[in-house]
């Protein structure tokens, strides 16, 4: 069957009825006369040759075939929605509010700075930054971007990757004159850990060919980052911290780091969102600023090394 233009007003039609629950609240949303909605089921079922609607006096119902059929007029109906929507979104400055969550570290020592300079570029954005180590319900929280170090498989969410951050493995100058430099990754195991809980595990590294898998333990653990900096800076532990932390305290000589002719894995960034976000333009600049951000920021503080 051949889909004309005409059936495909009858479409939108259809699925604006079961979405508004009758006639008339439909003819109203869609600014037509009650009759022509009418018109259009009547014409839709008769070149279906099928019943979609049940009508009552006081209600209407779906066939089981109306179901089925009104899924698909519902896609095309919301993509109908998006197309409008993303040509209203270039025609228009971005303005609105947005609700940004990430983990308080990297939130106070990138992301903030970050949304500082943004806000200037944009100023008829609204920001609201919630600052957590805790991973929240991006859905129930009303979030509409997640700074993340995984893209968590929250249902429903889409993901886009920021960021890459180096890591090293760090420790202070008294730790290593109390317990000794480990130079090699089977000492690793031997010495205190200051043990981040959101990504606790056996620390990977690699040289060449070879990859090393290093269980860590230790007596301080702590679900906060800069907490874990700070435990680290105070002799109670080796850690593996972001370079972009551990650079300034490296170059005043307040850490020092180990086994640096070895390969830690980056830490991936990713900005996470609900799928209704995707088409917000709004968001869309928000995303394409910190990831061009980040670039920057990754090539000014995280090349080479203070050499310990």
């Amino acid at each position: 069957m051949n889909l004309s233009f005409e059936q495909l007003k009858s479409m939108v039609v259809f699925s604006q009825v079961v979405e508004q629950g009758n006639l008339s609240a439909a003819a109203k949303q869609i600014g037509l006369s009650r009759a022509s909605v009418s018109y259009h089921l009547k014409k839709l079922e008769t070149q279906l040759n099928v019943t979609l609607l049940k009508r009552s006096t006081r209600a209407i119902a779906l066939t089981e075939e109306g179901m089925a059929y009104y899924q698909s007029c519902r896609i095309i109906a919301e993509q109908a929605a998006t197309a409008n929507l993303q040509i209203e979104n270039l025609k228009r400055e971005p303005q609105g509010l947005l609700k940004i969550s990430c983990p308080v570290n990297v939130g106070l020592q990138m992301v903030v700075p970050a949304l500082s300079e943004f806000r200037r570029l944009y100023p008829k954005i609204e920001l609201d930054v919630m600052l957590s180590d805790e991973v929240i319900n991006i859905i129930q929280e009303g979030i509409d971007l997640a700074i993340r170090g995984a893209p968590l498989p929250d249902s429903g969410l889409q993901a886009t990757k920021l960021s890459m951050l180096p890591t090293c493995l760090c420790g202070s100058p008294d730790y290593f004159a109390k317990y000794g430099r480990p130079t090699t990754p089977a000492e690793l195991e031997q010495h205190h850990w200051v043990i981040y809980k959101l990504t606790s595990g056996p620390i990977k590294l690699s040289k060449g060919s070879r990859e090393y898998n290093v269980t860590v333990t230790g007596d301080i653990s702590t679900n906060n980052a800069a907490a874990r900096t700070a435990f680290i800076l105070d002799g109670h532990g080796i850690g593996r911290i972001p370079v972009y932390d551990a650079r300034p305290k490296l170059e005043a000589g307040l850490l020092e780091t180990v086994l640096d002719d070895y390969q830690l894995k980056n830490i991936d960034v990713y900005g996470v969102f609900p799928p209704g976000s995707a088409n917000s333009k709004k968001l869309r600049v928000l995303i394409d600023f910190l990831k061009d951000y980040f670039e920057k920021f990754d090539r000014h503080t995280s090349n080479i090394l203070p050499s310990s």
